[in-house]
């Protein structure tokens, strides 16, 4: 799916996502681990960024600055000894409008494209970066739509603050990059499971077609593209 037919789809999957459990909002918690990472460069490119007709406008400075200071304040604070830059483009994005009727409660979306250099390795973790879509969920602002309740300032602040988390657990998910020990799965010997029996019979494998990249726009290195948005708080 493209960039832009996804953000004409968004408002319909907002409406329908507006009932999935949101993550647990961490301010004022301790610092995740993050092994050896330091944090270099922090990079924000806004121009380029697509708007649905409903949304609140925001200047690419506005989205700059708000971005930059929620990755600061996510990161700034990790003193390893492995500097890892960050490149974060803001693609696409809601701001839910006031003075829409109550029974559309509009929620902000977020999407950004992050690309992770080791300066260490002197190249890109993931080619082509990682997109991530965040879609604001239900809380005691938000339950008839962020746009009655906060200003455009705010809603911005708030969904960088969970772009910025999210770019966090997308690091989380790779130990290796940080030096973290990796998240070992249990056998089944260690669990209370029990292994299937073999069948009689081997059926033949399935080829697997692999999944088509998505192009951003106007060309580029293709991107991963999104099935599952990140509902926040």
């Amino acid at each position: 799916m493209t960039l832009p037919r996804f953000l004409r789809t968004l408002p319909a999957m907002i409406g329908l996502l507006v009932l999935v459990a949101c993550d647990a909002h961490d301010a004022g918690e301790p610092p995740k681990p993050m092994g050896n990472f330091q944090m270099g460069l922090n990079i924000v490119v806004p121009e380029t960024a697509q708007t649905i007709a409903l949304s609140r406008k925001a200047t690419p400075e506005e989205w700059k600055a708000v971005m930059t200071e929620a990755m600061q304040d996510r990161f700034g604070s990790y003193q390893g000894d492995k500097l890892f830059d960050f490149g974060i483009s803001i693609d696409g994005y809601m701001l839910a409008p006031p003075g829409v009727p109550v029974v559309a409660s509009p929620r902000s979306a977020l999407i950004i494209t992050v690309n992770v250099w080791d300066d260490a390795k002197k190249e890109l973790l993931v080619k082509g970066g990682k997109r991530l879509t965040l879609v604001e969920g239900v809380s005691a602002d938000s339950v008839l739509g962020s746009g009655w309740t906060q200003s455009k300032q705010a809603q911005m602040k708030k969904m960088a603050f969970n772009a910025a988390k999210a770019v966090q657990d997308y690091m989380l998910e790779h130990p290796e990059w940080l030096g973290l020990p990796s998240v070992e799965v249990p056998s089944a010997a260690h669990t209370n499971a029990t292994p299937a029996k073999a069948a009689a019979t081997t059926k033949p494998a399935v080829p697997v077609t692999p999944a088509v990249p998505v192009k951003k726009a106007g060309g580029g290195t293709p991107i991963e593209p999104v099935l599952s948005p990140i509902v926040t708080p």
